[in-house]
């Protein structure tokens, strides 16, 4: 058995446990499902981050997001996995997530750069919850978009730490001028940062990583 082969096996395994943990907090722990689903929006994020170095096999990763959209999709259709599906408000960010995931693997591939695979899926990771943490504890600066209330401090918590997490990463995998590297961190924060404040019902897990994909292929055309 290949290694790449070997690899996929062992994330899908750790997909499971994810799952089967997030399952057992909702159901024996009595964790509201708010908070289950972004535990495991948080894990799977940073599971994705081990695609790169362990998979070199874009139809092992395409396989890997397929299994796992159609037991999403299944869990939907079924009522299952209340853990991720069992929240208030209408969201199809779950099975969105496989799609993106697979489209900044093959973006990063093309490009052959790793900042077109950690930026988008680590910001979406990482920023995403931080706006929704910031703005839920600190409300200050509501406005509404589409319909919906968001706050001008949520927007900032997700600027701040998409800024953070562009510059480490572009520092810490590319070998860049120092100009480059502030274009990209700027312009990918307030792109992102602008998708996040205009999204909702999870679409956020499409449109940000989008936006900031655009804007490094953008930038990494023109620069």
């Amino acid at each position: 058995m290949s290694e790449n082969l070997l690899n996929t096996i062992y994330l899908s395994i750790a997909y499971l446990v994810l799952f089967a943990s997030a399952e057992f907090f909702y159901h024996r722990l009595k964790t509201r499902a708010e908070i289950t689903r972004k535990y495991v929006h948080i894990v799977t994020g940073l599971l994705t981050m081990l695609f790169p170095p362990l998979i070199q096999n874009h139809w092992l990763v395409l396989l890997l997001c397929s299994s796992f959209l159609i037991i999403l999709l299944a869990s939907l259709y079924f009522k299952l996995l209340p853990s991720i599906n069992a929240v208030e408000r209408t969201t199809r960010g779950s099975i969105l997530y496989p799609v993106i995931v697979y489209c900044c693997y093959l973006m990063y591939i093309s490009q052959d750069q790793f900042i077109f695979y950690y930026i988008p899926i680590l910001i979406l990771t990482l920023c995403d919850p931080m706006a929704a943490l910031v703005g839920k504890h600190f409300p200050r600066g509501k406005y509404i978009t589409f319909g919906h209330c968001k706050t001008l401090s949520g927007s900032a918590g997700f600027f701040a730490a998409a800024v953070i997490t562009s510059l480490c990463l572009v520092v810490g995998l590319e070998q860049m001028t120092l100009t480059k590297t502030l274009i990209i961190t700027i312009s990918v924060a307030v792109v992102t940062t602008i998708a996040e404040a205009l999204s909702h019902k999870g679409y956020d897990n499409l449109t940000i990583p989008f936006s900031a994909l655009a804007m490094l292929m953008l930038i990494n055309h023109y620069l």
